[in-house]
Order: structure tokens, then C-alpha cells, then sequence
């Protein structure tokens, strides 16, 4: 009599990791893509959505497609903990030998995987995807994503990629290195970097969001953009510091100044009530700026040692150690 064989599933080469908030115009087309894609890698893949708190149908969606194709895994969290952490989720989860990162507007094409997958095959560790030109964006936008990139460039202590997001591809080295790392106020293109290992670029033009409406607003996108300069740069803790000393000089400065006033002009109104409101004013907002810059840096301690999880799960679908 024989037994039955009991034939086990095979592990994921390639874990495709998606953050999923307010989708649902989006996801059909999506899945779409990104199934093509993952038979075009001709191997074992997974597609992993991690729902972000979503208020519309993102996640009834998600477990459709999980009743309809078993490569399909989801991650519910309990409320909306934000894009980086939700990424960070993903990897958590991610069983295979690469990871490729995007999100789900399409703005990032899911067929930059196979030309990522071909450049990991070299013998690279992270393969990141490097913006020529935002079809989307305004010029304002374009303009101070611009500035910005450059600037984070000159201050942090790690070289980042400048017009970089999170589309890449990671090895399984890289994501551990990424999961080891337990910080809450994330910037994961830093993190990337900080890490190191072989790192190459591949180049496109990031296309214009497929449905729906842009999810990072300006106030998510100067979040994120604080958090980058503050989480890999100590330089604005060193302007507080030459902004004191340069109010020093100007203060002694204006000593000499009332001085030269009051003997050659004694009645000018420059040695009353004017010079002192200005020297008032410009301590003052030196003071206001140091404290909001130190404000910053002790809030992101605060965060750090209250020792909370990134993050709360409401349902998980698609793993063998589902809960």
C-alpha cells in the first residue's frame, strides 16, 4: 500500500511588497501587472499588500484576489500607521530571496522588476530605481523635490541617492539588515543607504497615478522630508549652534553701534525703543528656532524609548503562520 506524499509548496523567490491605502481604483489594474510580471520572472513569486488602514473597499479587495491566486498575501493592519511603516510590515513578512518594493498608484511599473531582477543576477544587493522626470507633478513640486534631494545629499552623514523613492529591490541580506533595524520614525531610502552593500541604480520615467487621488499631500510629503534630514544629519543641531554665536556677534556689534550713536547723534531715534524691539526680536527668534530644532531631535528619543510595536495587525491571510 502506499503512502500519500505530502508535497510541500515552494518557497517564494521573489516577494513583490505593496502598501495598499484607499486602492481600490487601483488595484485591479495592479494585480494585473503585477501578474504578468511574475510569470515573465518565470519563478516561484509572491505578491504581498499590506492594507494600511483603508476606509474604502482596499482590503475586500485584497481578499478576493487571495481566493483567487495563492501567491496573493495580505497583511491588515489595525489602523493607518503610515506608508514607511507599512513597508517595513511587508519586509517583515517577505519569504523570498528578493523583495521589490512599489507602490500601488503605478506610478512606479511593476515591469522595472524584470530589468532590477537581471541587475540583482550581477551580484548586486539593493537595485534601486532612479526618477529622470515626474510626468505628474507641478513644477512648484518638481522644483522643491529638487532642492531637497540635493540638500539631504550635502548634510546626512550617508550618501542617498538623490531623486530616489522606495521602489527598489533587496536581497535577502539587504532585508535583514533593514528588519534588524527597529527605529519608528523611518526614512527606508536613508536606511538603504546606511546600510551599504552593492548598490546600483536602473532609470525611468516615473508615469502619472493610474486612479484615485495623490495620497502623499504636501504635509505627508514635508513629514517625510524632516524626518529624512533629522534621522541621518546632525548639521541642524550645529546651525542652532552658529545661529547663538552669530546672534552673539550681532549683539556686540549693536553695543558699538548705540555706542557711536549716542555721541555723535544723542536724540537719533535708532539709540531708543527701535534698536531694542529689533535686538529683542532677532534673539528671539534665534532662541524659538534653536529650541524647535532641539524639539525635534528629543521627540524622536521620546518616540524610540517608549518601546511601542510599528505596528498592530487586524488580519493576516496568505502566510503558513497566518493569525
Amino acid at each position: 500500500m502506499l503512502g500519500s506524499v505530502l508535497i510541500m509548496p515552494m518557497p517564494p523567490v521573489y516577494s513583490f511588497v505593496i502598501p495598499i491605502y484607499n486602492e481600490e481604483s487601483n488595484i485591479p489594474e495592479l494585480y494585473r501587472r503585477l501578474a504578468a510580471t511574475g510569470d515573465r520572472l518565470q519563478a516561484e513569486v509572491e505578491f504581498i499588500f499590506i492594507d494600511d488602514g483603508s476606509r474604502d473597499r482596499s482590503l475586500s479587495l485584497l481578499r478576493d484576489l487571495r481566493d483567487r491566486d495563492p501567491r496573493c498575501c495580505y497583511l491588515s493592519l489595525a489602523r493607518n500607521f503610515g506608508h514607511q511603516i507599512a513597508v517595513t510590515a511587508g519586509l517583515n513578512f517577505a519569504r523570498g530571496q528578493a523583495a521589490i518594493i512599489l507602490d500601488a498608484d503605478l506610478q512606479d511599473p511593476p515591469e522595472l522588476a524584470l530589468e532590477m531582477v537581471a541587475r540583482w543576477q550581477q551580484g548586486y544587493h539593493i537595485v534601486y530605481a532612479q526618477r529622470l522626470k515626474r510626468r505628474q507633478e507641478g513644477p512648484g513640486k518638481r522644483l522643491l523635490a529638487y532642492l531637497f534631494y540635493r540638500l539631504l545629499r550635502r548634510l546626512a552623514n550617508v550618501d542617498i541617492p538623490a531623486d530616489t523613492g522606495d521602489f527598489c529591490l533587496l536581497d535577502r541580506q539587504a532585508i535583514a539588515a533593514m528588519n534588524a533595524m527597529p527605529e519608528r520614525n523611518r526614512y527606508l531610502r536613508g536606511l538603504r543607504a546606511w546600510i551599504g552593500l552593492r548598490q546600483t541604480a536602473v532609470y525611468f520615467e516615473r508615469d502619472s497615478r493610474f486612479a484615485g487621488s495623490v495620497k502623499y499631500t504636501l504635509r505627508k510629503s514635508l513629514s517625510l522630508a524632516l524626518n529624512g534630514l533629522v534621522s541621518f544629519s546632525r548639521v541642524p543641531l550645529r546651525l542652532a549652534t552658529y545661529m547663538g554665536l552669530f546672534a552673539a556677534f550681532v549683539a556686540i556689534v549693536m553695543v558699538f553701534w548705540v555706542l557711536y550713536w549716542r555721541i555723535v547723534a544723542p536724540d537719533s531715534a535708532l539709540t531708543g525703543l527701535a534698536t531694542i524691539l529689533i535686538a529683542i526680536f532677532f534673539l528671539g527668534a534665534v532662541q524659538l528656532v534653536s529650541i524647535g530644532i532641539l524639539g525635534e531631535y528629543i521627540g524622536r528619543i521620546y518616540e524610540e524609548v517608549k518601546g511601542r510595536p510599528l505596528y498592530v495587525l487586524a488580519e493576516v491571510a496568505g502566510f503558513t503562520d497566518d493569525v
